[in-house]
């Protein structure tokens, strides 16, 4: 199982890959770490990331990049139409009325709920979408082995990540094994491509006034302008002198050259800058907290190496950023982090995330005629995620509740209602009263709202004791919504203690605590002596999104895309087989006048020329665009005429040193035989038979070799040799099979005569030695002897290196 984390940009992606031995960031095909988040479309297949970048230029049309920023919107959107006319590409409007893993913490709903579909379109499990400056958090964070213990005072960290497209300030608090994201605030714009803008800007009218040329007319040229705009900026970051900007063949077969330098630059971009504090001072008054509470200002992304930019942040904090982090990888490398942790695949280091949606979002239902429409705010602003409530509603029908962000000004664009969710099949109670129906809203791990539950309490009275009726200022109750405000405020705590892994739990628990208490404070005290039996049934939801696409025409999608992989494979394939072609063109024609000119007679070597020449001017023609299927049979074709000389060579090659061998043991055996005719005790006990038997093969497959070798010298080399190296081999084993056993025989083993042992046999006394004592005694000392002696043998043995 493998779990990754993209980090998916407006310019370039990155891929990270949990693996054993930690967190890897991994290469594409280019041996290059960063992908460029660019997709072109051909006529047969698309090229994704530098294949595709490439084409920027030459398929200006359809080579589509900077997509991210129109994830979730409508086509209808302002900040759409004013991007549209930016576009080398066009915009269409699909029948869902919208343009179309980590997420910039800005996102809205509908933005989160796009990037999931598309996670879907690819074939993606997605465990998690997490902010950017929250992924860069937990990279941070989780590798620090000095942080504070939970009873002491948090540490305070500042992320500032200002990317192409973005800008994003975070500051989180970090306690041993917790991550809190205290406030965050954005400047959802203010990125690299601004400045990129500036020079662009100021060039089109340079070489305007210089050259005559209108560059904004002609999208390739501006296109172009732009890529040189964005090296010279790079340049600029390390180098304050002056550099020049010179493009040939710029338009109408102009060059243009101009100059810049770091000063004249950040004149220009003073406006931009000056956009950096806000977001810095906003989070601190968020956060509630100072200057001084901050224990580190972390800079991630790229345009955090204008040191402009880098000189405000520090300028603004009173203190020296920080840089520790990879200012490219540091996304990705959070992210895989976060799917190792919720993945069961890895152990990791425990470590709770508790991260916020920024905008408050608010509930809309219809209330009776005379009280028109009631709203209420459910999640406050920089609520925690995940997050959720439960509300209790008094109907009698189904009613639809209306999600909206209350916060229009902090929003990208204006749009912003969420969605509606019509909870369906409410009926009154059996006496015709207003039922009680609980609604459970959540923000989940991804910052997706949603309804996730609703029920109905059905109220059931015993026939002995009568239920009194309720009250006029009871009934005026019942039309409104109510939250249980004790019940939030523990919600609250509980999700900002408990570990993340731990939220579904404790909601769970939270919801039947709230129904518990409910079904307490909303009997009226004239009931007391009532007996009354509750039972709880699951009410249908239906979701109504606003800006996403339906099931239908996901499913769609998938299928398309589905359909457009497989295209994409088939195509590869056809241009392998037709490459495959071409290189066997050009190695056979080269081959053909060097390696193999002495294998090949010169009419034969004319003809296959001509034929590879022929092939060549047809794949440059007709062949250009072909099946599969013929270039493999015209690869066929070919091969089997330069199969023989290739073979030829080879066997040229391979065939004398297959004689060498076979020589070699020849030789050897013979030798062996000479050994045993002169007496060599190696080989005495050897039959004569056998002996007479090898130097029978020997001879014979020496015969055999000297008369192959003698033909083959006579034969040409352009003509298919007499003796394969094949063959020889055959022969080689063969003559090996027949003489080895023989020649390797071992001779037998000679048992060595028995030593005298008559001390050891003795049983009673010798030459006077009546003593039964003294007898036992000796027969100890011959024991022992005689148990030693193999010892003192092997000593020797032991010794030896």
């Amino acid at each position: 199982m493998s779990v990754v984390g993209i980090d998916l940009g407006f310019q370039s992606c990155y891929v990270a890959v949990a693996r054993a031995g930690g967190i890897e960031t991994i290469a594409n095909e280019y041996s290059d770490r960063s992908t460029p988040s660019c997709i072109a479309f051909g006529p047969k297949n698309r090229s994704i990331g530098a294949a595709a970048k490439s084409q920027v230029i030459s398929n200006a049309k359809n080579a589509v990049q900077g997509f991210k920023r129109f994830h979730g919107r409508a086509f209808s959107d302002p900040f759409v139409q004013d991007e549209k006319a930016k576009l080398a590409y066009e915009l269409v409007q699909l029948p869902s009325h919208s343009v179309g893993i980590k997420v910039p913490c800005f996102y809205t709903d509908a933005e989160r709920r796009s990037v999931m579909d598309a996670t879907q379109i690819a074939g993606l499990n997605c465990l998690r979408l997490i902010n950017e400056t929250t992924a860069v958090a937990l990279a941070y964070g989780i590798y620090k082995q000095d942080l504070p213990t939970l009873e002491e005072k948090p540490r305070n960290v500042v992320f500032v990540d200002i990317g192409h497209s973005a800008y994003q300030v975070s500051v989180c608090a970090f306690n041993k094994g917790k991550l809190k994201v205290l406030a965050t605030a954005f400047d959802t714009v203010l990125g690299g491509r601004k400045f990129d803008e500036v020079l662009v800007n100021y060039f089109c009218e340079e070489f305007g006034k210089k050259y005559k040329l209108d560059i904004k007319s002609k999208i390739r040229a501006l296109l172009r302008l732009s890529q040189e705009c964005e090296k010279l900026k790079k340049l600029m970051s390390a180098n304050a002198s002056d550099l020049p900007m010179n493009i040939e063949c710029f338009m109408n077969d102009i060059d243009v050259s101009g100059t810049m330098n770091r000063s004249k630059f950040l004149e220009m971009c003073e406006d931009l800058l000056a956009r950096v504090e806000p977001p810095l001072r906003s989070v601190l008054e968020q956060a509630k907290l100072k200057k001084e509470d901050i224990y580190a200002v972390e800079i991630v992304g790229g345009t955090t190496r204008i040191p402009a930019v880098k000189e405000r942040v520090s300028k603004f904090f009173g203190k020296e950023v920080s840089t520790t982090l990879n200012a490219d990888e540091a996304v990705a490398r959070g992210c895989a982090l976060q799917c190792a942790i919720l993945s069961p695949a890895f152990k990791v280091r425990e470590f709770s995330i508790t991260d916020l949606v920024p905008y408050p979002i608010s509930l809309k239902w219809n209330s009776p005629a005379e009280e028109g429409i009631s709203d209420c705010e459910v999640f406050p602003k920089n609520h925690a995620a995940p997050f959720s409530k439960v509300l209790t509603f008094y109907r009698k029908e189904p009613f639809t509740l209306e999600a909206y962000y209350s916060c229009p000004k902090e929003l990208p664009y204006p749009n912003s209602a969420i969605a509606q969710f019509l909870i369906q099949k409410v009926i009154p109670q059996a006496d015709g009263s207003s039922s009680k129906v609980k609604v459970k809203v959540r923000v989940n791990i991804h910052g997706i709202f949603s309804v996730s539950s609703a029920s109905l309490v059905e109220v059931h009275k015993s026939e002995e004791n009568e239920e009194p009726m309720e009250t006029d200022q009871h009934a005026k109750e019942e039309e409104k919504m109510q939250v249980d405000q004790e019940e939030q405020q523990k919600t609250e705590e509980n999700q900002q203690q408990a570990p993340a892994e731990n939220k579904t739990e404790s909601e769970e628990m939270e919801t039947s605590q709230a129904g518990a208490k409910e079904k307490k404070t909303d009997q009226p005290p004239q009931a007391k002596k009532a007996k009354v039996k509750t039972t709880t049934i699951d009410l249908p939801i239906e979701n109504q999104l606003v800006w996403q696409i339906g099931k239908d025409m996901l499913n769609l999608f998938i299928e398309n895309e589905g359909k457009m992989i497989m295209q994409d494979k088939l195509e590869k394939e056809r241009n392998d087989a037709k490459n495959a072609v071409e290189e066997y063109v050009y190695e056979m024609r080269d081959k053909l006048c060097g390696l193999y000119e002495k294998f090949v007679s010169e009419e034969d070597r004319n003809s296959f020329t001509l034929r590879l020449e022929d092939t060549e001017n047809w794949l440059y023609e007709e062949g250009e665009d072909q099946p599969k299927q013929v270039y493999i049979d015209k690869l066929a074709e070919l091969k089997a005429m330069g199969q023989p000389i290739q073979a030829r060579f080879q066997e040229s090659e391979e065939r004398p040193k297959a004689f060498e061998e076979l020589g070699k043991q020849i030789q050897q055996y013979m030798k062996a035989v000479l050994a045993f005719k002169a007496k060599d005790e190696q080989y005495d006990h050897l039959e004569p038979a056998e002996v007479a038997k090898v130097e029978k093969s020997a001879n014979e497959v020496m015969e055999w070799m000297n008369n192959k070798l003698n033909l083959q010298n006579k034969r040409s080399l352009t003509l298919d040799p007499v003796i394969t190296a094949k063959e020889i081999e055959a022969k080689t084993k063969e003559l090996i099979n027949i003489c080895n056993p023989v020649v390797n025989k071992p001779k037998p083993k000679v048992e060595l005569p028995k030593e005298d042992q008559k001390p050891t046999e003795q049983n009673g006394p010798v030459e006077g030695q009546g003593d039964g004592s003294q007898g036992s005694q000796t027969a100890e000392q011959n024991t022992d002897s005689a148990t030693q002696a193999p010892t003192e043998k092997k000593l020797p043995e032991m010794d030896i290196d």
